[in-house]
C-alpha cells in the first residue's frame, strides 16, 4: 500500500470516527434517579438509574440555610415522603414548616426521606435514606462509572424557583445559580451539564452570564411553541413540555429551529413509544429499566458519545 494511499485511508477512518462519536443519540433521562425503583433525588435512585442504562440523570436542587446545595424536588420537607428528624410522620398542612432554606445541612440530614416510599409507586423499594448533597451524588455517581459502567452520563439539574419563593424557600435566581455554577465546575466537566427550569428568569441568568452551559425550558402551559420561545427570548438547546402537549408536528417545528425535544414524564411504555414516533430526541421517565427493555427500539447508549 502506497504512502499516500494510507494517509487518505487514515484520514477516512479519523473522519468516520468522529462522525460516529457525535451522532446524536436516544437521551434516555432517569427522573429523580429511578423514583419508581427508589427513593426519588437520593444516592440510591441515581445509581438505579445507572444500571438501567440512562444516559442522564435528572435531578432537583434546594438551598439549604448554611448554603449547601442539595438535591431535593420541594424546597421543605413533604410529607408523602418524609419522617421528621424523630421519625415522626409530617402532616401535609405542616410540610413547608419544614423550610429547607431555613435548615442547616446538619438538620436536614436527619430527616428520613425513603423509609414509608410513596404511595404512587408500589414498586419503589424502602430504604432510609436521607437528601444528599449535590456533590455527594456527583462523586458516588462517578465512582459508579468507573468502576461499573461503561459510558458517561450527563446531568440534567432543575433549578426549582420563582417569584414568590425568592427569599423566602430558595435565594434570589443569582445568587442560586452562582451556586450551583461552582459546585459543578468543580466536580464535572462543563459539557456534561444542563440546566432546566419552569422559571425563564433562571434561564435568561444563564444564557447571559453561563452560555456554556446547555438549557432546557421546562414547559406545562398550553401557549404556543412561538409564545413561549418569545417569552424566553433566545434559542435554548432543549424544549421540555409535558408530553400530552406534543405531536407529530411540533416535534418537527423545534427540529427545525434546531431544538432538541425531550419531554416529561413519560412512564408507560406504549407513550414511550409513540412519543418515539413523533421523532423526540429523548425522555424523562420514573422508570428507566422499562426504556432498557425496549433500548432496541428506542436506542441504545454510545460509550463517550455527546449529544
Amino acid at each position: 500500500m502506497t504512502s499516500k494511499l494510507i494517509s487518505t485511508v487514515t484520514t477516512i477512518l479519523i473522519a468516520t470516527a468522529a462522525f460516529a462519536q457525535y451522532i446524536p443519540k436516544f437521551d434516555i433521562q432517569g427522573h429523580r434517579g429511578a423514583r419508581g425503583l427508589r427513593p426519588e433525588n437520593t444516592i440510591p435512585s441515581f445509581l438505579m438509574a445507572l444500571d438501567s442504562g440512562v444516559t442522564t440523570l435528572e435531578l432537583d436542587i434546594a438551598i439549604t440555610k448554611d448554603k449547601q446545595v442539595i438535591v431535593s424536588h420541594e424546597p421543605w420537607m413533604s410529607a408523602a415522603i418524609c419522617l421528621d428528624s424523630s421519625g415522626t410522620a409530617i402532616s401535609e398542612k405542616d410540610q413547608r414548616k419544614f423550610n429547607i432554606y431555613q435548615m442547616t445541612y446538619d438538620q436536614v440530614q436527619l430527616f428520613d426521606c425513603g423509609s414509608i416510599g410513596n404511595s404512587n409507586f408500589p414498586r419503589q423499594e424502602k430504604i432510609k435514606t436521607s437528601k444528599p448533597l449535590l456533590r455527594d451524588v456527583i462523586v458516588a455517581v462517578e465512582n459508579h462509572i468507573k468502576s461499573y459502567a461503561s459510558y458517561e452520563v450527563d446531568y440534567n439539574i432543575e433549578i426549582k424557583s420563582s417569584p414568590d419563593g425568592d427569599k423566602k424557600f430558595h435565594p434570589s435566581v443569582d445568587e442560586y445559580s452562582d451556586l450551583i455554577y461552582k459546585l459543578v465546575d468543580e466536580y464535572l466537566p462543563l459539557d456534561r451539564v444542563v440546566i432546566q427550569s419552569f422559571d425563564f428568569r433562571v434561564l435568561k441568568y444563564w444564557h447571559q452570564k453561563y452560555p456554556e452551559i446547555r438549557l432546557a425550558a421546562l414547559v406545562e402551559n398550553t401557549k404556543s411553541i412561538d409564545a413561549n420561545l418569545a417569552d424566553l427570548g433566545f434559542k435554548p438547546s432543549t424544549y421540555s413540555p409535558n408530553f400530552k402537549l406534543l405531536n407529530r408536528d411540533k416535534v418537527k417545528y423545534l427540529h427545525q429551529q434546531r431544538i432538541r425535544v425531550v419531554p416529561w414524564t413519560v412512564n408507560e411504555i406504549s407513550d414511550m413509544l409513540s412519543l418515539k414516533g413523533m421523532g423526540v430526541d429523548g425522555l424523562i421517565t420514573d422508570y428507566p429499566d422499562r426504556a432498557r427493555r425496549y433500548k432496541n427500539t428506542l436506542s441504545i447508549p454510545h460509550k463517550g458519545g455527546k449529544k
